[in-house]
């Protein structure tokens, strides 16, 4: 199942700039095993902010919540989750779907 989920980042402005760096670090990490693994399939950045939209794919919000709750910043994150179901005029649906 596919979901659309924009996260925010929330970390307080008077947070360590060094911890922050160190978190930001893992959270790449982290967010590269997450793909490798097939759980977040895209990723768009919204420029000016801490915040992104992602096509994450999990079996089910369960599972969802665990990929997403493994990042390092999660403490800090606003998430918002919208699952995602095929259209039938979607163009890039194949026919007899």
């Amino acid at each position: 199942m596919e979901f659309l989920v924009h996260i925010e980042v929330l970390w307080p402005a008077e947070g360590d700039r060094a911890e922050y760096a160190k978190l930001r670090a893992a959270e790449g990490v982290r967010a590269g095993e997450l793909a490798a693994s097939g759980r977040l399939r895209r990723l768009w950045r919204i420029p000016g902010r801490r915040a992104n939209w992602g096509v994450w794919e999990a079996d089910n919000a369960t599972e969802l919540h665990e990929a997403i709750a493994s990042l390092p910043l999660f403490p800090w994150l606003s998430v918002e989750v919208h699952p995602l179901a095929g259209h039938p005029s979607d163009p890039e649906r194949p026919s007899g779907r």
